[in-house]
């Protein structure tokens, strides 16, 4: 990300991510669904509560149908499916960060 222009920030858990968000209020925050502490939806939600129009990717490896569909309903304005392709990272999240919808 950093290569394509992008200023990463990281945190190890959902806790440190909330706690990150709500000092540097980034563009678009990218989270995976699967986490240490709380789930990606979990930190989502909080997200929300935070910021509500906070622009949130969901990674994850469930490429079920239902899950895209949770994580729109919980606010999410995307989804990036594992196994990570470079490029789709880049697009999707400069559709999002657009105010477009990026549903992979």
């Amino acid at each position: 990300m950093e290569e394509a222009g992008y200023s990463v920030d990281e945190a190890k858990d959902g806790m440190e991510a909330l706690e990150r968000y709500a000092l540097s209020r980034p563009q678009v925050v990218l989270l995976d669904v699967v986490m240490d502490g709380m789930t990606g939806l979990e930190v989502l939600a909080k997200l929300r509560g935070l910021d509500p129009k906070a622009k949130v990717v969901l990674a994850t490896a469930d490429v079920q149908a239902s899950t895209a569909a949770t994580a729109r309903e919980a606010g999410a304005a995307g989804i990036i499916c594992k196994p990570f392709q470079r490029q789709r990272i880049i697009q999707t999240i400069a559709a999002v960060e657009k105010g477009e919808p990026a549903w992979s």
